[in-house]
Formats: structure tokens, C-alpha cells, sequence
């Protein structure tokens, strides 16, 4: 069977490990500062699936007040990262995950939720579109040092 719950201290090496996965190229300290980050922030949460002992999936939510991608109000609810194990993948658990951030969304009085996707990434926007996500805009970021 498959609990959400919000994360604890106790979740925090797990959920790197997932992030890791989620974010190959990013350094696992620095992940596990940022999750451990989101533990002490009153504008983020951190949820995660548990099923059969172990974590297999988690999600991360803030919000922002800054201006968000199509949105109209303020704070938006912002979805900045879901993974679940693959072997988990297909039975709703991300789909939950979601939902869970969205109620703790609208509890902190966000009335719009909001996401991204890399446009290469077209299994990460196949979900969201699935679990009901309207696409905003598209957009190329270009860096360059000076």
C-alpha cells in the first residue's frame, strides 16, 4: 500500500538519493542542502510515498510570489520537482504526490499551481498534461559569461 506523507528529518538522505536520480548532474551535498533546506522553509514542503518500508517516490512544493509563467495571482503553488522509482511508475503515486502538494497549496491561500518541464524532457510534460496541466509557454534560456 502507498502513504504520502509529509517528510521528516529522518526522509531527507532518501529523498536525495531520488533527487540524484531526478537530477543526475547536480552535486549530492548540495541536494541534501537544499532538501534539508525545504524542511525549515514555512514556504516549501516536502511530501514522499512510502510503500513496503522504503521511500519510492517524493515531491517538492513552494511558493512563489515572484511573477509565475501564465498565472494571475500570487502565490502560485509551484511544483520544483517530482520523482518516483521507476518500478513504481504506473500506479498513480506521482499522480497522488500532486495532489497532496496542490491541497497543501491551497492551505497556505494559493489559488493557482504552476510547474516546468525541459522541452526535452516529453515524458515528465506527457504526465503533467495527463494529470490535468494546461501548457503556458515556451521558451528558450540562453546564458553566456562576461
Amino acid at each position: 500500500m502507498h502513504k504520502i506523507v509529509k517528510a521528516r528529518d529522518i526522509h531527507i538522505e532518501n529523498i536525495t538519493q531520488l533527487a540524484l536520480l531526478l537530477w543526475p548532474s547536480e552535486d549530492y551535498d548540495e541536494l541534501q542542502r537544499e532538501m534539508t533546506r525545504y524542511q525549515e522553509d514555512s514556504t516549501a514542503e516536502l511530501f514522499v510515498c512510502e510503500t513496503d518500508d522504503q521511500v519510492v517516490g517524493f515531491a517538492q512544493v513552494q511558493l512563489r510570489f515572484d511573477y509565475v509563467e501564465g498565472t494571475r495571482t500570487t502565490p502560485v503553488g509551484y511544483l520544483e520537482g517530482i520523482y518516483v522509482k521507476e518500478t513504481y511508475r504506473k500506479r498513480g503515486i506521482a499522480r497522488k504526490l500532486v495532489e497532496v502538494c496542490e491541497d497543501w497549496s491551497r492551505f497556505m491561500n494559493a489559488t493557482e499551481f504552476a510547474s516546468d518541464v525541459a522541452l526535452h524532457n516529453t515524458t515528465s510534460a506527457t504526465f503533467h498534461e495527463k494529470i490535468g496541466f494546461k501548457e503556458a509557454n515556451r521558451i528558450i534560456c540562453y546564458t553566456k559569461t562576461i
